[in-house]
């Protein structure tokens, strides 16, 4: 990579929701603003290793896009007078009017970027569009990042996630850009919340493929997170619950694998762990224990924490995540938490108890059958354990985790070490 292409791609990853949020507030078109700022990225590929990296990287690609975004207005109104008989937006060509005649256009006074960013934030998570659309449109609105990318996150084919996009944009092409205010503003930043870690969780624990984790789009989900904390007018506890949830996840990345084969938590180099990660974490929660209300991601925060502070697999206060959890089942009779609290009482209590909570459970995919299949082998049911592996296998689309399982079966026929 080039020195400029460098420089360009720092930008880009850096000030690309700032920019067009800044374009969205001027001309009130995410389209326009959205091509606009995408053409002088192009420019800037072009000029760039001519002319040499500007001074000011961002106030470069802002004035480029706003000329782009003004020659546009221009030909959209020229082709309005041209076609009368068109059915055109009386408010687009007014809008081209005014932008032409002043230099000015809607949203142009003195705000700043950083209030245009959370309201394009809040824009993405705009009630009418499913959870789903709204992280990959946070992701590629907000950070900036590319739609192949956002496409591998979610697991579907890069023309598929441009189809998705585009749909999520019309949906949003009548909504008011703005911040709500009060309880409104507070069920927003949920929702929002909510979006931030459902695209961490797709880049954490893909469902198929070959990644164990997708590491630089999982990377991208925390910037999100701290995104929208940063840029909360008010002091949400959830906020910094879900940082710290993310960042104490995030932290065991480089560990989770080894020679391409998923490593599980207790085998895992816990001097590979993210320790200054671990400790911003820890410093988010301490508060929150004292003083905030259980909620479920403060909830999964202090049982990752948990793991994150225990020096050896070993001296994991299993007794406390199992008590988190019970709280945790309670609170959003999930599934998944079900089975989560399980493996936990299995650790505190023995097998046959976490077996005893799995009775019942109705959970898709693969992992329930190999969590019964685990607790069965200790339990000493090996025939149990190996039909419940092969249930896991069958049901498993993930290729490393699909292999654990292979071994994990093939490992039921030697004796297990105590513990």
């Amino acid at each position: 990579m080039t020195g400029t292409d460098g420089a360009l791609a720092v930008v880009v990853r850096e000030d690309w929701g700032r920019l067009l949020a800044l374009l969205v507030a001027r001309f009130r078109r995410l389209d326009l603003a959205e091509d606009a700022l995408g053409d002088a990225v192009e420019a800037a590929v072009r000029h760039w290793p001519v002319d040499g990296v500007p001074a000011n990287p961002p106030a470069w690609l802002l004035t480029a896009a706003r000329r782009r975004a003004l020659d546009r207005l221009r030909a959209e109104a020229v082709a309005a007078r041209a076609q009368p008989t068109l059915a055109v937006e009386a408010s687009l060509v007014v809008q081209a009017r005014r932008v032409m005649a002043d230099g000015s256009g809607a949203g142009g006074g003195q705000v700043g970027a950083s209030d245009e960013l959370l309201r394009l934030v809040l824009l993405c998570a705009h009630p009418s569009l499913a959870p789903a659309d709204a992280a990959a449109l946070t992701l590629r609105l907000v950070l900036g990042v590319s739609t192949a990318d956002v496409a591998r996150l979610f697991l579907v084919p890069t023309p598929t996630m441009a189809a998705r996009l585009t749909r999520a944009r019309k949906r949003l092409a009548g909504c008011r850009f703005e911040v709500p205010t009060g309880p409104a503003l507070l069920e927003r930043l949920g929702t929002v919340a909510d979006v931030a870690y459902l695209a961490f969780t797709a880049a954490y624990a893909p469902g198929s493929g070959d990644d164990v984790v997708r590491v630089g789009e999982a990377g991208e989900a925390v910037r999100l997170v701290r995104v929208v904390r940063d840029l909360s007018p008010v002091a949400v506890p959830d906020l910094d619950a879900l940082l710290a949830l993310v960042l104490l996840q995030h932290s065991r990345r480089d560990a989770r694998v080894r020679d391409g084969a998923l490593v599980l938590l207790p085998d895992q180099d816990r001097s590979r762990w993210h320790h200054d990660e671990v400790a911003e974490a820890v410093a988010l929660l301490r508060p929150l224990v004292a003083e905030a209300p259980s909620t479920p991601y403060l909830l999964q925060a202090l049982v990752a924490a948990e793991h994150a502070l225990a020096p050896t697999a070993a001296a994991t206060g299993w007794a406390r995540i199992a008590r988190w959890y019970a709280e945790l089942d309670d609170l959003t009779g999930s599934p998944v938490v079900r089975l989560n609290r399980a493996v936990a009482v299995a650790e505190a209590e023995g097998p046959e108890a976490g077996l005893a909570l799995l009775e019942g459970l109705a959970l898709g995919g693969h992992r329930l059958p190999a969590v019964r299949g685990e607790l069965l082998a200790r339990a000493g049911d090996v025939e149990a354990a190996r039909a419940a592996y092969d249930d896991a296998m069958a049901r498993c689309d993930n290729a490393a985790e699909a292999d654990l399982l292979t071994r994990r079966r093939a490992g039921l026929s030697r004796p297990r070490p105590p513990g």
